[in-house]
């Protein structure tokens, strides 16, 4: 088991450069950017539905109106995300360019926009009180028309950057103002992604007789088919399993090829519910509270398994940390200070825990009638309650997740007691080196800085800062961060809140003026000129040279502690504001 995680490790770069790919990134960008119209339009349908479910009628026109809203919302969100999606992939574009060239994100948002309306959407005529009316067909405006949505982004910012680069513009006089003179230099190439998209949707339309984004659709459905069967289920559940396992953000890899097919289902899904049927959907957008239950690795029971079952002061301490954190899907604090993390103990857990997770939740719903995902939850709701939610509040969900539980624990309880065993004799073999009895190996563990495992990229362990006195260069040193602006960047904004509030807690205690803030990467373009130092989280450190870039460009000091330095600078508010203090030079 140590050979195969030391060539996993090994290999470590090329999925690291895998993570780093502009287009991957672009649509995990631009798809997290509208996040905000996921959750916000299925509030309004929980509203519209929930009632129902417990025998109360709504007044009608209230419910018209929360249908509404989420129509106005999700049903355009094909449009959004090519928007977002374009803007992303024009900031990498950025990057590449030649020194003095640059790409107008904003305009490169809103041609995609149009185009991905021309390769997606139908136009027709209909006669509505005797008078003719222009009407859109609405179908591929949302989910249904994310593909589209990409290919748009990608060919408009493509075609940005050729007419850049060969100053194929409009260029006016240098006395014409900058902003107007931006808007006649981006009207060459916003016209040629739009002209390549329209002649793109003529020639399919006339060929197969479809809009463009159906045509997608089809050519992808025998692969969407075999991604919902089991092994299919399994195969997504431990690739990204096993790139988080290695070091990398598995979500961020697999995700974003199959978000628009779960989305898709999982809308659908919605509509056979709302008409009275079996949703039977499996791989949808909510998959991962299955999947992921409890964080990648489904480690939603081993924090308590530390906490009964384990003998180490070590993993004892562990699991009390991340027993609530863990229980809203923020499991990095159970990941990189157990660590699981290229661990050989945890590797074969690690995976089969979310694959046999998915596997029993197709036979549920293949078989003993429990809904597929119908609603949407945010990611960080706790798995029992967002998984209960989301099938429409069905009592044999809960049955579902007493299963998956018990499950869960029978696959991770072998190996934990495994690797328990190392973590004691360990700390016993401490004790005895210093001459204290076995009842003090807690306190060395505790105290030393060496790893219970092989100390990797990923699960580098490190002394905590607060144990370390503070010297007089210290104390003259805090002048230099005062009045600081601190953003921590994580994947989804999770772990960076816990380093982000760490930092505040510290500035308090310290009675020193430093501001924090948490955020996604992806998310952080428009504001990160705002501040003067950006922290990135263990699982976003692959985007550190990219980031680099843009930080050194701006000045701004960029940060990133690795998996065990940043869990204990999270429980260490004193220890996170002199780290900071020593990492400014």
């Amino acid at each position: 088991m140590d050979a195969i995680v030391k060539m996993l490790e090994k290999h470590q770069p090329f999925f690291e450069k895998i993570s780093r790919n502009i287009y991957l990134q672009a649509i995990k960008d631009g798809f997290l950017g509208c996040m905000p119209i996921v959750l916000t339009s299925s509030i309004f349908l929980l509203i519209a539905t929930l009632p129902g479910v417990v025998g109360i009628t709504l007044p009608q026109p209230l419910i018209d109106w929360c249908n509404k809203l989420y129509n106005f919302t999700m049903g355009v969100m094909g449009i959004m995300v090519a928007g977002t999606t374009a803007k992303n992939f024009t900031a990498s574009m950025n990057r590449r360019m030649p020194a003095g060239k640059v790409l107008n994100d904003g305009s490169t948002m809103v041609a995609a926009q149009c185009s991905m309306l021309l390769l997606a959407v139908t136009q027709f005529t209909t006669k509505f009180d005797g008078s003719e009316l222009s009407v859109f067909d609405c179908t591929s405006m949302g989910t249904r028309g994310l593909f589209s949505a990409y290919i748009a982004a990608f060919i408009t910012v493509w075609v940005y950057k050729f007419c850049v680069s060969r100053d194929l513009t409009i260029k006016l006089p240098k006395e014409v103002p900058g902003a107007i003179a931006q808007n006649f230099r981006d009207i060459i190439p916003f016209g040629g992604a739009v002209i390549i998209c329209g002649i793109i949707d003529v020639v399919v339309r006339n060929l197969m007789g479809v809009p463009f984004s159906e045509l997608l659709i089809k050519l992808l459905s025998p692969l969407f088919t075999a991604a919902e069967t089991y092994p299919g289920l399994i195969l997504i559940q431990a690739a990204t399993a096993f790139f988080w396992f290695i070091g990398v953000h598995g979500p961020s890899i697999v995700q974003p090829g199959i978000d628009p097919i779960r989305l898709a289902n999982q809308a659908e899904n919605l509509q056979v519910l709302l008409a009275g049927g079996h949703p039977a959907h499996s791989l949808t957008f909510n998959m991962s509270l299955v999947g992921e239950f409890g964080g990648t690795g489904a480690t939603f029971i081993v924090p308590l398994l530390l906490i009964l079952f384990m003998k180490s002061k070590q993993l004892k301490a562990v699991g009390k940390a991340s027993i609530v954190p863990v229980a809203f899907a923020v499991n990095e604090p159970l990941l990189f200070g157990a660590p699981m993390i290229l661990n050989p103990y945890m590797l074969i857990p690690f995976v089969a825990a979310g694959c046999v997770n998915v596997s029993v939740a197709k036979f549920f719903i293949d078989n003993v009638g429990m809904n597929g995902f119908s609603f949407v939850v945010p990611w960080a709701t706790p798995a029992p309650i967002g998984i209960f939610i989301t099938t429409n509040f069905q009592l044999i969900a809960l049955v579902f997740v007493a299963i998956i539980i018990l499950l869960d624990a029978i696959i991770y309880l072998p190996f934990l007691k495994a690797y328990d065993k190392l973590l004691c004799d360990q700390e016993a073999e401490r004790a005895a080196e210093l001459g204290l009895e076995s009842d003090g190996a807690a306190t060395i563990a505790a105290s030393t800085s060496e790893p219970a495992v092989e100390p990797t990229a990923a699960a580098a362990d490190s002394k905590p800062v607060a144990d370390q006195p503070e010297s007089a260069a210290d104390a003259s040193a805090k002048k230099d961060v005062d009045g600081l602006k601190v953003l921590v960047l994580c994947a989804g904004a999770g772990t960076s809140a816990m380093l982000a509030n760490a930092i505040k807690e510290g500035a308090a205690q310290t009675g020193e003026n430093i501001a924090s803030s948490a955020g996604a990467y992806g998310q952080h373009t428009a504001i990160m000129d705002q501040y003067d130092v950006i922290v990135l989280a263990p699982q976003v450190r692959s985007y550190y040279n990219d980031m680099k870039a843009d930080t050194d460009r701006l000045g701004i000091k960029l940060l990133a502690p690795r998996g065990k330095e940043y869990i204990d600078l999270t429980r260490d508010p004193a220890g996170a504001i002199k780290w900071l203090r020593e990492n400014l030079d």
